[in-house]
């Protein structure tokens, strides 16, 4: 053996010796033919558009889970509820003084509208798709016959130049217009469900008839009393109705063309609907002050800046704005809570649209699909005129920001359509597991759940132990 090998054990014990005795820890010995590991490199940096993509993803992962629609439209709702409530007491307490009335007048009438309100939303949510069907007829025949009664004189009430209003004692009345909206949309929904379920969709005549004719009898019923905003609601819905029913484009065109003539005919034959037509995008008064709520809801949105004035503190809302709390809340909504608070509305209610347009995409009952985008249209058409009418890019049609606005008639049935929605989101297949799992039943065992006590089972002594 040589003696280069004989004394390399030696060597490296003395070298361990001396670096114990150093104080410095002792490097690993060196084997030959081996190289000495080479130690990981640090993690490259994320580039900012990974970043992007992988929130991206998580959201598109969130958006598809099951109960996505069934927390945005119930969650979305009671926000926007809530909110209109704060926003009823701030605006509505210089004009219940002005009134010699306390001034949470207006705040206590939309608080019992929004509790009776609840209560329906529940009653909806609860109620199976078939109860919903049997309703409709009922309630399409109690609101005909009501509206009738709005024309009778002694009976019906005119407010603002409209008559669609009926007594029912005290301070409380009610529009039988606004449950019009409800009424065509669930009996519309069960008309078109059962042609659908026999395959009659297809002719022209099975779609139109007899959906068509029973909704201008509802428009000429309101047309009756001069409401032209609730009269184009209406018509949005049943537009809604026949999109959704798939009518062809040249059905759809001609019904939107005949419509088009008719309002266009009732414009111009009212000098009252031309001023506010001619008010579009107006900046001043004008002659006669026509343009006065117009230009004044530009006002206050304008100098509410970016986080608002503060809540009460609106200036509009003292005489300068006319239906402060019911029309233009959104206005007073921007002088007080500013840009911040207007784009937090304006995205509630695209949640909740979103949230309606997703059920009624995913349903395969025919029903829900054409219930719950009649519901969507209602809302979102009427929330689109009611805020352009507000920031001037469309003509004042006298409709009220749904859920929000104070006026307990239009709150109730847009509650319960609501609580349509909800019922609807839960029923379909992967919502309903999903609530079935989040949901144990007490003293019933569900399948692929087992439920442990936390306690022990005492093992029996006999009796003569302790």
């Amino acid at each position: 053996m040589p003696a280069d090998e004989t004394a390399e054990p030696f060597r490296l014990a003395l070298r361990q010796r001396t670096t114990a005795g150093s104080g410095r820890p002792s490097a690993p010995p060196r084997v030959q033919g081996r190289r000495r590991p080479v130690p990981p490199s640090r993690p490259s940096r994320r580039s900012p558009l990974e970043g992007v993509l992988r929130l991206y993803r998580q959201m598109q992962q969130a958006w598809d889970r099951p109960l996505t629609a069934y927390y945005l439209i119930l969650g979305s709702a009671l926000l926007i509820t809530v909110l209109g409530l704060v926003m009823v007491y701030s605006a509505s307490m210089i004009r219940a003084l002005q009134l010699s009335l306390p001034a949470s007048y207006f705040f206590g009438k939309q608080f019992v509208a929004a509790v009776l309100g609840t209560g329906l939303l529940v009653i909806a949510a609860r109620m199976p798709s078939k109860l919903h069907r049997a309703l409709s007829y009922p309630l399409l025949a109690g609101t005909v016959f009501l509206m009738i009664l709005v024309q009778v004189p002694g009976i019906g009430h005119a407010v603002n130049g409209n008559q669609n209003w009926i007594y029912l004692g005290g301070p409380f009345q009610l529009q039988p217009s606004e449950f019009g909206k409800l009424a065509l949309i669930l009996w519309g929904a069960d008309l078109l469900a059962r042609k659908h379920d026999r395959r009659l969709l297809g002719q022209w005549k099975h779609m139109l008839v007899p959906l068509v004719p029973v909704a201008f009898l509802l428009l000429g019923l309101i047309m009756l009393g001069g409401d032209m905003g609730t009269a184009i609601i209406l018509t949005a819905i049943l537009f809604g109705l026949l999109w959704m029913a798939g009518a062809p484009t040249r059905l759809f065109a001609g019904v939107l063309a005949v419509s088009a003539v008719i309002g266009l005919l009732l414009i111009k034959t009212s000098p009252h609907r031309m001023d506010r037509l001619a008010c579009i995008g107006a900046t001043e008064p004008g002659k006669g002050d026509v343009c006065w709520q117009a230009v004044h809801g530009i006002y206050a949105l304008a100098s509410g800046g970016w986080f608002g004035s503060g809540l009460g503190a609106s200036v509009e809302k003292w005489g300068q704005l006319p239906e402060a709390h019911t029309d233009f809340i959104f206005a007073i909504t921007g002088e007080e809570l500013g840009l911040a608070g207007t784009l937090s509305v304006l995205a509630l209610f695209a949640a909740l649209g979103y949230a309606g347009i997703r059920v009624a995409g995913r349903t395969e009952d025919p029903f829900v699909r054409y219930a719950a985008g009649g519901v969507t249209t209602w809302i979102t058409a009427q929330a689109v005129i009611n805020m352009g009418a507000v920031l001037g890019l469309l003509p004042i049609a006298g409709v009220p920001l749904p859920l929000f606005s104070y006026g307990g008639s239009a709150l109730l049935p847009t509650m319960f359509a609501v609580g349509l929605l909800i019922a609807f989101a839960r029923e379909e297949p992967a919502a309903r597991a999903a609530l079935a799992m989040r949901q144990p039943v007490f003293g019933k065992k569900r399948a692929g759940v087992r439920w442990k006590s936390m306690r022990r089972r005492a093992k029996r002594r006999p009796s003569g132990e302790r």
